[in-house]
C-alpha cells in the first residue's frame, strides 16, 4: 500500500503574529510523519488566507518561496472561518494529489502531535478522525461553561455534534467527496461532517494557550456562531414556538373559565397588574417568535440565491 498524501489545511485571518511561530511547526510535522513512514513526502501544508488585512498573505508567499511543502490560496475577501476551512478542503479534493486532509487552526492551541494518532487511525480504516479536547483547563470559567453548554444544547436540538470537538479533524478523500455534495450556503461543518457517516474515530488531546495574537472569536462572534449552528441544523426552535403557543392558548382558556366563574360569583375586581403583565408577556413572546421565524426565512432567502461559499483569488501551488 502506498503512503497517503496528507494536506494540512490551515485557515488564516490576520495571523501575522503567530504564523512565523507555527508555520515551521507544521512543516516539521510533515517531515516527522514522513520519517515515520506514515505519509508521503509529497504531503503539503496549505494555508488559506481568509481576506486578511495584515501581512498574513505576504508571509504565506514567503513560506511558499522557501519550501515546496508550503502552498496557499487567498480568498477574494473575508468569508468566515467555516468557509475558509471548506475552501481549503475542496482545494485539496480537486488537486488530485491528496489522499487525506487534517484541518487545524494556525494559533498553536491544538496539539499538532495528535496528527500522528489521527493518521494511524486512518490507516486502520477510519474515514474521519475527530480531534477532541480532553479538558478545558486553559479556558476561563465563563468560556468553559458557555462552550460546553453550546455542545449540550446542539445535541438536545437534534444536531449530531461531537462534544468538545471544533474543526481539528482528519478526513479521507472519500469523505471529502461526500462533503462536497452538501450544497447549503449556511455551512456548519461541526454538524455537517457527522452526517457523512462512514467509520469515524477520535483522538483526545489537551489544548494550549494561543501562541500569539488575539482570539478571532470574541463573545459576539461566538454567539453568532452558535445561532448559525442551531438554525442550520435544527428546526426545534420553531417547534418550541409552536409548543409554547399551545401552552399559552391552554392557559388563556383556563383564565377565561376562571374569569367567568368569578363574574357569576360577583367577585370581579379590576386586575390592572395581571393584565399589564399578560400584555407584556404575550408581546415579548410574539417578537421572539417573529425573530426566530425571520432567522429561518433569511436563511431560506440566502439558500435560494445559490451564491458561492468562497472565491479563490490567488493560488500558490498550481502549475498553470
Amino acid at each position: 500500500m502506498s503512503k497517503p498524501i496528507l494536506w494540512i489545511v490551515i485557515p488564516c485571518y490576520n495571523e501575522e503574529q503567530v504564523l512565523p511561530i507555527t508555520a515551521p511547526m507544521f512543516l516539521e510535522k510533515i517531515h516527522s510523519l514522513t520519517a515515520q513512514g506514515l505519509v508521503s513526502d509529497k504531503s503539503r501544508v496549505l494555508f488559506v488566507n481568509d481576506g486578511s488585512r495584515d501581512k498574513t498573505w505576504e508571509l504565506i508567499q514567503g513560506f511558499a518561496a522557501q519550501d515546496e511543502h508550503y502552498i496557499g490560496i487567498s480568498q477574494s475577501r473575508n468569508r468566515g472561518h467555516q468557509n475558509a476551512v471548506l475552501a481549503g478542503l475542496m482545494e485539496a479534493l480537486h488537486s488530485d494529489s491528496c489522499d487525506i486532509t487534517i484541518s487545524i487552526d494556525c494559533d498553536g492551541q491544538d496539539d499538532i502531535n495528535a496528527m500522528d494518532e489521527m493518521v494511524k487511525k486512518y490507516l486502520d480504516g477510519a474515514e474521519v478522525v475527530y480531534g477532541v479536547r480532553s479538558k478545558r483547563d486553559t479556558d476561563t470559567f465563563f468560556k468553559r461553561f458557555t462552550a460546553e453548554s453550546f455542545y449540550r444544547l446542539m445535541n438536545w436540538m437534534g444536531a449530531e455534534v461531537v462534544f468538545n470537538h471544533a474543526d481539528y479533524r482528519l478526513m479521507s478523500r472519500r469523505a471529502l467527496q461526500n462533503l462536497e455534495s452538501f450544497g447549503e450556503v449556511n455551512l456548519f461543518l461541526r454538524g455537517v461532517v457527522p452526517m457523512i457517516g462512514y467509520k469515524t474515530d477520535k483522538v483526545y488531546y489537551e489544548r494550549a494557550e494561543r501562541f500569539a495574537g488575539e482570539s478571532k472569536y470574541p463573545l459576539k462572534k461566538m454567539l453568532a456562531f452558535a445561532m448559525e449552528g442551531i438554525t442550520s441544523l435544527s428546526v426545534k426552535p420553531i417547534r418550541f414556538i409552536t409548543s409554547t403557543g399551545f401552552v399559552i392558548f391552554v392557559i388563556n382558556l383556563l383564565m377565561l373559565i376562571y374569569s367567568l366563574v368569578r363574574y357569576f360569583m360577583g367577585a370581579t375586581i379590576p386586575g390592572w397588574t395581571s393584565l399589564a403583565v399578560s400584555v407584556w408577556a404575550i408581546g415579548g413572546l410574539q417578537l421572539l417568535a417573529i425573530g426566530v421565524v425571520g432567522e429561518y426565512i433569511g436563511k431560506i432567502y440566502l439558500e435560494t440565491k445559490h451564491r458561492p461559499k468562497y472565491i479563490v483569488e490567488t493560488y500558490l501551488h498550481r502549475d498553470e
